[in-house]
């Protein structure tokens, strides 16, 4: 037989045996057996076949009781590709048991008296030999000879340490559609070194040199623990070898489970400004939900959704969804109901100004923690809709703090925002005043919070669903100033420290989460269109102006502010500077009345009567305009949200 024919027989032989052929199956390992009999026997007789009647017994027998002991391990089916370690120790249990029984069997047989012991332990041993190496042969065949056949995409991986391992051991499957060609690290220690077969040929920075050299059609970046500043610098050498390139999921995911190493998915922004996994004391925040019943307001919206994803996590006896969206709110619906069962889930659409609503609300669940969450946050539409940011975020929470004192609710969490400090628009002027009237108001049992964080990535207010879209439907991206710089965090990481600050909260306080240090918009930009797989030179960027409302650069503290330290390490605690609460009752009522007068004009002097700090921005045909409370203009550069 040529080694052609040969090969091509030893092909379709593998290929049968990784199929569910269990006749052939059974007859290729009684095959075997008597192969190791006789193989035995020559070797106790010196490789002689005498006793050919003890022989004869024994090769009639010890099949059976093989092929029975090997059906109850379950070694009889044909999926030897997946063939490893546990196969070869049942193999080793099997035949070992089959020995057991053959030697108590032969014992009863008159042909058998006589049979020599030393076969017992050599046939044994030269059957778990050649069961396991069949089936270790038949695997390697297969995937070697469908692995030069197949049509594979060559990958590089970027990492080589755990969770590499995993990727090249998944993606050695046959059906994956990939080949693993190498691994590079930046680790020069571990130059060499093979995984799975797979070499470490070099360090990251030579992904350009070597592709050139080596081509692949995929770059896997397998480095789940890296922080953002290591992703950018990825994607940056990816981008500069011209490859397309992917990245694993979260390391602890891929070790419980609940994402499979296979489901490679694109390097999204979260990856890039990618921080240190936030550490909240999780009992605590437990202690404080557990069996209670929770509001959530503005549940529909990106903050608040996320709020009662987290917030089911600790078990509360009801959460109650409440937003004016509804819309909004049917589709979180079918998420939270498909997802959690233990906790009685209440979907309400209401609006948080109308208090007769509210209150039925409230007496019917008996709210013992509300989230605030609900807000009109869209700074330039806001500026064109005066009255009704007022009304909404100010006169609504005042209504909700009414009702839920009434109601007898124990604790409640505002959700702030950066633009609340030095506001240059409407909307953080508002929040401002909500952050006072939480911080000057009477407690009467119920302690009241206000959380301040800046932008949420992918939320519906944030600059970056508006550069996706664009990037999406080939326009050019519209920055309003190259150097305009804001906060960002990611929606798990704002809201698993919202939780953390309700716990550590005193009545008053407002507690500031660390948002790193702010990133221009410019940067995030050229981070979408890397992440795009497209050069800066195929995408306009275009500089629009600043909007209305907007400043260059967000603070996260007045300079007046004390800032003291917490429990937690990523949140700071701060007052506002106290109003006595009968004078701030007066300015708000002041400010109601404003809103039945015509024109914006009456409600901003009353806002920035209520925060002096708030300076107003308004928007000329080429350049923006700075007016402050006495009407002094100032020139400002044109720049971006």
């Amino acid at each position: 037989m040529t080694p052609k024919r040969m090969l091509h027989f030893t092909v379709r032989l593998s290929i049968l045996l990784l199929k569910r052929r269990t006749w052939f199956v059974a007859v290729l390992q009684a095959f075997l057996v008597l192969l190791s009999l006789v193989f035995a026997w020559m070797l106790r007789f010196d490789f002689s076949l005498p006793y050919h009647r003890q022989l004869l017994t024994a090769a009639i027998v010890l099949p059976f009781i093989r092929l029975a002991v090997f059906s109850k391990f379950n070694l009889l089916h044909g999926w030897w590709r997946y063939s490893g370690v546990s196969d070869v120790l049942d193999i080793a249990k099997a035949t070992v048991v089959g020995t057991t029984l053959f030697w108590v069997a032969i014992r009863f047989i008159p042909s058998g008296t006589g049979f020599p012991r030393s076969v017992f332990i050599i046939e044994m041993i030269l059957s778990g030999i050649s069961l396991s190496a069949v089936r270790l042969f038949s695997r390697t065949m297969v995937e070697s000879v469908r692995k030069e056949e197949a049509s594979n995409k060559k990958v590089a991986l970027i990492g080589a340490g755990f969770a590499a391992q995993i990727v090249v051991r998944e993606l050695a499957h046959p059906k994956s559609g990939y080949q693993v060609s190498y691994c590079l690290d930046d680790d020069e220690t571990k130059l060499g070194i093979k995984l799975q077969g797979v070499e470490v040929i070099g360090t990251v920075t030579q992904l350009p040199e070597i592709t050139t050299a080596q081509p692949v059609d995929e770059v896997f970046i397998a480095v789940p623990s890296a922080n953002g500043s290591q992703m950018r610098r990825f994607v940056e050498i990816c981008n500069e070898a011209k490859v397309r390139f992917r990245t694993v999921p979260a390391l602890k995911d891929i070790i419980t489970g609940h994402v499979k190493v296979n489901q490679l998915r694109e390097v999204s922004l979260d990856d890039l400004l990618g921080r240190d996994p936030v550490q909240i004391d999780l009992d605590s925040v437990r202690r404080q939900i557990s069996s209670r019943t929770v509001v959530v307001t503005g549940a529909a919206g990106s903050i608040g959704s996320e709020l009662c994803r987290q917030i089911l996590e600790y078990d509360p006896a009801r959460l109650v969804c409440l937003d004016q969206s509804e819309s909004g709110l049917f589709y979180l619906r079918l998420e939270l109901l498909n997802r959690f069962r233990a906790t009685e889930l209440v979907f309400c659409v209401a609006d948080v100004t109308d208090r007769d609503s509210l209150s039925r609300r409230f007496k019917e669940y008996q709210p013992e923690i509300i989230f605030h969450a609900a807000a009109y946050k869209h700074v330039p539409m806001m500026e064109f809709n005066v009255q009704e940011a007022v009304k909404n975020n100010v006169l609504g929470l005042l209504v909700l703090l009414d009702v839920a004192h009434e109601a007898g609710c124990k604790d409640f969490v505002l959700i702030s925002s950066d633009k609340a400090v030095n506001p240059t628009n409407i909307m953080g002027a508002t929040k401002r005043i909500c952050e006072l009237i939480v911080s000057s108001r009477p407690g009467n049992g119920m302690r009241c919070v206000s959380v301040r964080f800046g932008n949420v990535l992918g939320s519906s207010g944030s600059v970056v669903p508006v550069l996706k879209q664009q990037l999406q439907d080939g326009q050019p991206l519209t920055i309003t100033h190259p150097e305009i710089k804001r906060y960002f965090m990611t929606t798990q990481e704002a809201v698993a420290l919202v939780l953390e600050a309700f716990t550590i909260g005193g009545h008053g306080d407002i507690l500031v989460l660390d948002m790193g240090e702010p990133i221009r918009i410019m940067d995030l930009a050229r981070n979408l269109i890397r992440l795009s797989g497209k050069s800066e030179q195929d995408v306009e960027i275009r500089i629009t102006g600043l909007r209305e409302g907007e400043k260059l650069k967000e603070e996260m503290f007045y300079e007046h502010e004390g800032v003291f330290p917490t429990s937690c390490e990523k949140i700071k605690r701060t007052r506002a500077a106290l109003t006595l609460w009968p004078d701030l009752c007066r300015h708000l009522e002041e400010l109601r009345i404003s809103l039945c007068v015509d024109g914006a004009d009456p409600v901003r002097t009353k806002v920035n009567e209520i925060v002096p700090e708030y300076i107003s921005v308004t928007k000329t045909s080429s350049s923006s305009r700075i007016t402050d409370r006495s009407g002094k203009h100032f020139r400002a550069v044109a720049g971006d949200d």
